[in-house]
């Protein structure tokens, strides 16, 4: 490949060198079934040295951006081997002609050893490791296939993480039983060494009656009959375990431990990009990209209706840059319905993620977001602290500025009653 192209949006892709091949069994796993979409013998699921040739030079040719970004996800990333991701940082240098690139993996960590932290070290990756809180929240569905909870193997290659100084950051599944320990989860999280977390709530949209060959779990648009499963999240108290994890991290946190929930709020507020896609007005530039070369919307939009096609076939800059991405990204946006139009909270939201618009809005519109009266719960709760930080920042001041203004602010109120 010798012609270099740029790409009209800049885009970055989650890729699965493993497919959905996986030494746990999660219960609220939304990826483990996408075997099904590969219905062949699971030791072919695993990307080949000439499709990712082709997939690291296509990246690094069409991108835009200043450092180029590489997220490795599965499944289980690790699964693949060491002497994969060894090519991947030879194809890096060998294309990279002096580009920045970086990057990053999802591990359940359980299978993490000396050798891979030292890897990640000597290469700079990021590693988010997932970690659903103390062992009883980890395990109750974070489990091997044998039905035995995974958290003393992830606590083992967290500690590796540690050891090696390998940055990493802490990625927490928010389901509907984990829910009810925020504080719990947020401490623990703390005393880990991790100072970068993101919790992800769990919504997933099932089709009960589906064959043993049909995926389940459906996207939000799916004309199927579907409910949401056992182990979503219930919207309030996915509002409640932000609004106690906020309180914590507002009076003693800011600025030395980092929620990407509130990060992206504070991003709105400033009007600013925020640092991931389910908080911003548009989405579409994230795809990802299967072990054999498709490449699908999005992560969470890894279904027939969303092949966008293969790179073995078009690029990569075909494929994102296409009208049907195009619609996809904008579709976020002008989809959605006219109570989230009028909602005062919008511009701190924007609807967030598209896969979690599964019910009706009050006068019966589809399209509102299942999480919508927990955000709201949060929103109304943050409302003055992220309004202060913003305003610090306006002012070049620090917003780690609000924990004083926090403090004053319960004092005046416990004076008050």
């Amino acid at each position: 490949m010798s012609i270099k192209v740029s790409s009209k949006l800049p885009f970055s892709l989650v890729a699965k060198p493993t497919g959905s091949v996986c030494n746990l069994n999660c219960a609220y796993c939304y990826y483990l079934e996408k075997e099904k979409l590969y219905p062949r013998d699971p030791h072919q699921w695993a990307m080949s040295d000439k499709l990712l040739d082709t997939y690291i030079a296509q990246s690094i040719y069409t991108s835009t951006d200043p450092v180029i970004l590489f997220s490795w996800h599965g499944g289980e990333p690790v699964i693949r081997g060491m002497d994969f991701f060894e090519n991947v940082i030879r194809l890096q240098k060998k294309y990279g002609t002096g580009r920045v690139i970086e990057n990053s993996i999802q591990t359940n960590g359980t299978l993490l050893t000396d050798d891979w932290c030292r890897f990640f070290r000597d290469n700079n990756f990021l590693v988010g490791i997932s970690v659903d809180g103390p062992e009883h929240c980890h395990d109750h569905y974070r489990v091997y296939r044998n039905g035995r909870g995974s958290f003393a193997g992830c606590m083992k290659g967290l500690e590796l993480l540690v050891k090696h100084k390998v940055e990493f950051n802490t990625l927490s599944a928010v389901n509907d039983y984990n829910a009810k320990y925020p504080a719990d989860i947020y401490r623990f999280l703390k005393s880990t060494g991790s100072r970068y977390m993101q919790f992800l709530p769990v919504v997933e949209w099932i089709n009960r009656e589906a064959g043993p060959g049909e995926l389940s779990i459906q996207p939000a648009d799916s004309v199927k009959k579907a409910e949401v499963t056992d182990w979503t999240v219930d919207p309030i108290d996915y509002g409640s375990f932000l609004v106690q994890i906020f309180d914590e991290w507002v009076h003693k946190d800011v600025g030395e431990y980092f929620v990407i929930t509130f990060d992206c709020v504070l991003a709105n507020w400033m009007g600013v990009p925020p640092p991931v896609c389910v908080s911003a007005e548009t989405c579409g530039n994230a795809g990802a990209i299967e072990f054999n070369g498709d490449v699908y919307s999005c992560d969470h939009f890894v279904f027939p209706e969303y092949k966008l096609g293969n790179i073995s076939e078009k690029s990569l800059l075909t494929l994102m840059d296409s009208p049907v991405q195009l619609r996809f990204g904008q579709d976020k946006r002008d989809r959605l319905p006219a109570y989230c139009r009028k909602c005062g909270f919008l511009k701190l939201c924007n609807g967030e993620c598209p896969k979690n618009r599964i019910v009706n809005t009050p006068d019966g519109e589809p399209g509102l977001n299942y999480l919508c009266p927990g955000f709201k719960q949060f929103y109304k709760h943050s409302w003055p602290f992220f309004e202060f930080m913003a305003n610090e920042l306006k002012h070049k001041r620090p917003p780690s500025n609000v924990m004083k203004w926090a403090e004053s602010r319960k004092k005046g109120s416990e004076a008050r009653r």
